[in-house]
């Protein structure tokens, strides 16, 4: 509260028109929060969120050198990125996209490439959770002459994110193929500005092999391939959290353990399936976002093959379930 406080009162100093020392705290802030948010509750960092978007929108309404309106326009647009994903944690896909489409404009205004892909990317997920997935390959389709360009690892996300919507789609090969071409550009990729925030802005390594299993889990076949990107993005976070990295994000890492024991239902390996989940079924309630209770919720699916009529540990399972999507995330609002 102090630190949003003395930002405020930064920016009121320098007057109406905006000053270095205003933007380089923003810049300070948005990268905070940016690394912080995939590792705490939302209602950690929503109340910073919004009060750095309401200083920078402010600035934007004042006085500037064009070098400055670039820098704010960069910080709007990421602050309103940030909101967005905000939005869609708490289940409120049009909210989140209200966010989404002024994040783009923002990132239009500041001619930055980067930015606009993570955006594009944003509004394909936020599409894809909703099932909105028509429109999630849209919005991933739209950005794709980007991934061309030195956009980092933003690029890779894209390319991810579009291989798990036409994998949602029933087209597997086109899945695979976008599978293939991220790997291709992250053994390629070259760090943009965007990258050095970390946190929410680099799409890291484990991240992508969670995106992996995400796709194969919607394609016919693909169950053991499946469980073997699932195992590996799982195994990736725990260490990740173990060395405190950027990288760990909860709800990636419970993501990736849905997707694992989904795999494992698939298989017919129940107890393998239990077990994985366990942890996430542990998640106090202030951290059940909307993608780790749909991820969930998607579990059930297998688990309702006649094999498993009569079986007391699916049973059980089955009741943990519907026990856990019962209760959301709650007392958060949503990013407007």
């Amino acid at each position: 509260m102090a630190a949003r406080r003395a930002v405020r009162f930064g920016s009121l100093v320098e007057g109406a028109t905006t000053g270095p020392e205003t933007i380089q705290a923003l810049f300070d802030e948005t990268a905070r929060i940016a690394r912080v948010y995939p590792r705490v509750p939302l209602n950690d960092v929503l109340s910073d969120l919004i009060e750095a978007q309401d200083v920078t929108f402010v600035q934007l309404e004042g006085r500037q050198k064009p070098s400055q309106s670039k820098d704010l326009y960069i910080l709007a647009g990421l602050l309103s990125l940030m909101l967005a994903k905000a939005s869609h944690d708490t289940g409120d896909p049009h909210s989140a996209m209200k966010q989404a489409r002024t994040a783009a404009i923002c990132a239009e205004q500041a001619e930055h490439p980067g930015l606009m892909i993570r955006v594009r990317t944003q509004q394909s997920l936020i599409a894809y959770w909703a099932d909105w997935t028509s429109e999630a390959a849209r919005y991933a389709t739209v950005a794709e002459d980007l991934t061309d360009r030195n956009t980092g690892s933003g690029a890779v996300w894209l390319t991810a994110q579009s291989a798990r919507t036409w994998a949602a789609l029933g087209d597997g090969e086109r899945a695979v193929t976008a599978l293939n071409r991220a790997a291709d550009l992250r053994a390629a990729m070259e760090p943009d500005d965007l990258d050095a925030i970390g946190g929410l802005m680099r799409f890291a390594p484990c991240r992508q092999e969670y995106y992996e299993a995400e796709t194969r889990i919607w394609v016919p076949g693909e169950e053991e391939h499946a469980k073997e990107s699932a195992q590996r993005a799982v195994s990736a976070y725990e260490i990740a959290h173990e060395q405190n990295s950027d990288d760990w994000a909860f709800g990636d890492e419970a993501g990736s353990r849905a997707d694992l024991a989904f795999a494992h239902a698939c298989l017919g390996e129940v107890e393998g399936a239990r077990e994985v989940l366990a942890p996430v079924l542990d998640l106090p309630v202030d951290r059940r976002i909307a993608g780790i209770v749909r991820s969930v919720m998607r579990v059930h699916d297998p688990l309702r093959k006649p094999e498993y009529t009569g079986s007391t540990t699916v049973r059980q399972l089955r009741e943990e379930i519907d026990a856990y999507v019962r209760s959301p995330a709650a007392g958060i609002t949503a990013g407007g």
